[in-house]
């Protein structure tokens, strides 16, 4: 038996075929280099769409092929001896496609598997032991490769990197992983392939093409990762039916409240879900909300979809930091969340699930399924009674405030040192009008930084005058800004260390980070 895929990544066409193999051929170019002429019968075949195909323009290229370490079989126990290198490990992690073959034991198929670079993820790699996994993305249904590791797991894969020619070789035992153990491992997957590698073989310059990135496809998802890796939320708690988290609680659209062109405000009651366990605790100042927007925004499966994508392997569950803080007095069932506590949502339009909530007329009632809260405790800054020796520094960057909205009444009163170092675009300065006479004090320990080609500071300045914020400066963030109150002072005879809190989207984020080397920071992404 033997099988194959014929493929242009140029055109993103492909054909697989399946067979019997007749006569083959070897003729020796030199050491370690051959050309190999083989004869098949091709007994079946089929054309593949495009998706997950990312572009490459792929060119010949005379290898000089070298084995570096590799693994050997075990029997028994994950991994068996196997071990990759750094340098396989790496082939893994840069890869947006590998490709596969499974049997049924009667015939064999041979595909592959794209996505966005990271969408193969290194489970484990230690102690004699290779466990990679990798999502399962809306395919055409036929189940050819995942029918053949359903009756059969056993696997073999090559992962090839298209810039150096280098190529790993595995061959392993597959599991599959559906609904809640899926997103167990790798939250919002639906279906994932764990795979146990048995052998692995790195072989450096062993492949006789190179090729050129591209375009890539439009197919591709966001990179799922694990659910231990650092910036995931995991979306539910408890088991639910066809691979959902169960809803703990319904939160129903009260009011809206546009702030500015692309931000607006949305209150929600919440109401917990008789008889539920876990019951749905009280979020704490700082986290974040999971909500469910599937049976508003899922169309069901299609083949294809040109003109959304996106949506062909989106589950829709959101993420968003509440921007209140939890009411003073909560009883409820074991300090759960009582029926109709409000919770606000201060939100930038983007995406669908946003778009969606801009545009839903509020007098048709709209109840989403709440999956929990969550975030990290490090990020919460410290309230009660202050830090007499910490000084808390929060840079945000637009609706990167949300973090600090639900803390700051707390901290203020508390006696916390604290100073907001805030970066705003012009059409957004209503958020922060609102915010300084939402939050007494908030403003005098602010310093705003307003960009945007249409500022203007007279009307800016006129805007924000009676918020008395400590400074409007109408250009962007330095980092003699963000460093300018890391020096250490004398409190008392208490030496002050300096501790910033970062919330930004990724440019900005990534510009802070390198800032702040070697200083105390701890960070939210918007990156859910």
């Amino acid at each position: 038996m033997m099988s194959g895929l014929s493929i242009d990544l140029s055109t993103r066409d492909r054909v697989k075929i399946a067979g019997r193999m007749l006569v083959g051929a070897l003729a020796e170019r030199g050491e370690g280099v051959g050309e190999v002429q083989i004869a098949m019968r091709v007994e079946e075949s089929l054309g593949n769409c495009p998706k997950y195909l990312n572009k490459k323009d792929v060119k010949v290229h005379v290898p000089s092929p070298r084995t570096v370490g590799g693994g050997v079989s075990g029997e028994g126990g994950e991994g068996g001896g196997v071990l990759l290198g750094r340098e396989a490990v790496g082939v893994v992690e840069k890869a947006d496609m590998f490709f596969l073959s499974s049997t049924d034991g009667n015939t064999m198929d041979t595909n592959h598997r794209g996505g966005p670079k990271g969408f193969v993820r290194v489970v484990r790699n230690e102690d004699g032991a290779v466990v990679l996994a990798y999502p399962e993305y809306s395919g055409n249904r036929l189940y050819q490769t995942l029918g053949n590791l359903r009756l059969n797991p056993r696997v073999g894969l090559v992962i090839p990197d298209f810039e150096t020619a280098d190529v790993l070789y595995l061959t392993g035992e597959t599991e599959l992983l559906v609904g809640e153990a899926a997103i167990a491992l790798m939250p919002h997957a639906k279906l994932v392939v764990r795979v146990v590698v048995r052998e692995a073989r790195f072989v450096r310059d062993g492949l006789p093409f190179v090729g050129e990135a591209g375009e890539m496809s439009p197919y591709n998802p966001p990179v799922r990762k694990l659910a231990w890796e650092e910036g995931v939320v995991v979306p539910g708690q408890g088991e639910g039916q066809g691979g959902k988290a169960t809803a703990l609680a319904t939160a129903t659209l009260v009011r809206r409240q546009i702030l500015s062109p692309s931000i607006a405000r949305l209150t929600f009651q919440l109401h917990p879900e008789k008889g539920r366990q876990p019951v749905l605790g009280m979020w704490k100042p700082g986290q974040h909300v999971t909500l469910d927007f599937s049976d508003e925004l899922d169309h069901g499966w299609s083949h294809m979809r040109d003109d959304d994508p996106q949506s062909l392997n989106d589950d829709f569950v959101r993420t968003f930091t509440v921007s209140n803080p939890p009411p003073s007095q909560s009883k409820g069932q074991e300090g759960g969340v009582v029926g109709g506590t409000e919770m606000e949502l201060t939100v930038r339009r983007h995406g669908p699930a946003t778009g969606f909530l801009w545009r839903h007329n509020t007098r048709v009632p709209l109840h989403l399924p709440v999956l929990g809260f969550g975030g990290a405790e490090s990020f919460r800054i410290a309230a009660a009674g202050g830090d007499p020796t910490t000084k808390a520094i929060f840079v945000a960057g637009g609706v990167g405030i949300t973090p600090l909205l639900a803390q700051a009444q707390g901290v203020l009163a508390g006696g916390q040192d604290l100073a907001l170092l805030w970066s705003l675009r012009a059409e957004d300065l209503p958020l922060a009008v609102d915010t300084f006479e939402k939050i007494p004090g908030l403003a005098k320990v602010t310093r705003l930084f307003v960009t945007g080609k249409d500022a203007d500071e007279d009307a800016l300045r006129s805007m924000l005058e009676k918020s008395e914020a400590e400074a409007v400066v109408l250009r962007r963030i330095s980092r003699e800004d963000v460093l300018g109150g890391s020096t250490g002072s004398d409190n008392g005879g208490t030496q002050t260390q300096t501790k910033y809190y970062l919330c930004a989207g990724p440019e900005l984020h990534r510009v802070l980070e390198s800032w702040l080397q070697g200083e105390e920071v701890v960070s939210e992404s918007f990156n859910y």
